[in-house]
């Protein structure tokens, strides 16, 4: 059964950092080009950070420089880290698992940025 599990999200402040972890189960997870996206209220979910198989990597405009990815095939964990956070890095953060026409999703983890 896949699995996708988030979670490090929380309240930080602006200009603050977290970091998101995902943990993945059932799947060959080292073979998969994994991803970040989030959803605003009121808004459509959106591409925030992928990495590749052979780690390259991928940003939104709105968070290069500042979000980077990371993955670790052994402990099947995807990582993104954020800092300089913005209120409008406000959303629920989900991860991706894709490969061909497989796309799977976790449940997401909430992330406010406020003061």
């Amino acid at each position: 059964q896949v699995q996708l599990v988030e979670s490090g999200g929380g309240l930080v402040q602006p200009g603050g950092s977290l970091t998101l972890s995902c943990a993945a189960s059932g799947f060959t997870f080292a073979i998969y080009t994994m991803g970040w996206y989030r959803e605003a209220p009121g808004k459509q979910r959106e591409f925030v950070a992928s990495i590749t198989v052979e780690r390259f990597t991928k940003f939104a405009d709105s968070v290069k420089g500042r979000f980077t990815i990371l993955r670790d095939n052994v402990k099947k964990i995807v990582y993104l880290e954020m800092n300089s956070l913005k209120p409008n890095d406000t959303a629920v953060y989900y991860c991706n698992a894709k490969r061909n026409s497989d796309d799977y999703w976790g449940q997401g983890t909430q992330v406010t940025v406020s003061s």
